[in-house]
């Protein structure tokens, strides 16, 4: 089995770890659910010496630069590992009016400059790079079931509004896909972008409790990030990642996704009323 060095062990990159180690991989990774710290160059470099795989999972600094890069990025070229991975985002499309976008689409329009910059630079940085371009990321504990119980789930009137969003163990299982697939760059995303009001009112109606009311972008409320949200409308396209990987979402849609969601897990619903605005959306 492979040994893989995650910087960044996040919430998805937390899922990936899991899904390796079951299947006999050794995985070290950095950040507080790691097990070396990053400033540690010692350490990182020892387990970048025994890697087989390097993933990074750390976003760009809020002032631009991308942390890992800049403290590890010659180490990690001249390592030899056989495969480097990087999560990206699809923000870095920008605004689409709702258009379809694909790995040809342009980049660095939109809000993430930081974020278009380190995967670009990601990219360049050796030609085994695989980057995986990810929309908004739902799961065991982050999902839609999950506001709407706690009251923090809401409903905007934008009906023209479009958003893709992926399982996060459909990001894992298109990260190993990609081990025997060629480098290079992959939206993994669902098949069926849509508005958020769709899934919010399919969780509500999972849990058996009304969907929040209809608020005007004015009513809502919404802290700046929140806005940049909703500033952008796009449909992301999975084709390259079936195509090349081979990769098929287990949750093709976010019905699916969040039934098998409601089915492992019961989320305490909230007596409160729903709050006006929710920002712990990307």
């Amino acid at each position: 089995m492979g040994k893989m060095l995650i910087f960044g062990m996040g919430y998805t990159a937390q899922v990936l770890a899991r899904a390796l180690r079951a299947t006999g991989w050794e995985v070290h990774g950095t950040g507080s659910a790691g097990d070396i710290a990053f400033a540690d160059r010692a350490a990182v470099e020892a387990a970048l010496a025994g890697a087989s795989h390097v993933l990074s999972s750390v976003p760009p600094a809020r002032e631009g630069g991308d942390p890992v890069l800049d403290s590890y990025g010659p180490a990690i070229a001249a390592s030899g590992v056989e495969w480097i991975g990087y999560l990206s985002s699809t923000g870095v499309y920008g605004d689409a009016g709702g258009a379809w976008v694909d790995e040809s689409a342009p980049v660095g329009t939109g809000r993430r400059s930081a974020r278009t910059a380190a995967d670009l630079a990601w990219q360049a940085l050796s030609p085994e790079v695989r980057v995986f371009r990810l929309p908004d990321i739902y799961g065991p504990g982050r999902s839609a079931l999950d506001r709407v119980a706690a009251g923090r789930a809401h409903r905007i009137d934008l009906p023209e509004q479009v958003f893709s969003r992926v399982h996060v163990e459909d990001i894992a299982s298109g990260v190993i896909a990609s081990f025997d697939g060629p480098p290079g760059v992959y939206n993994l995303a669902d098949d069926l972008p849509c508005g958020q009001n769709a899934v919010i009112e399919e969780a509500a109606r999972l849990l058996g409790v009304p969907p929040p009311p209809m608020l005007t972008l004015e009513q809502a409320n919404l802290s700046p990030m929140a806005l940049a949200f909703y500033a952008e409308n796009r449909r992301v396209a999975n084709g390259r990642a079936r195509r090349l990987l081979g990769w098929k979402p287990a949750f093709p849609t976010y019905r699916e996704g969040l039934r098998d969601l409601r089915a492992s897990t019961r989320p305490t619903i909230a007596s409160a009323a729903p709050a006006s605005a929710s920002t712990d959306q990307r």
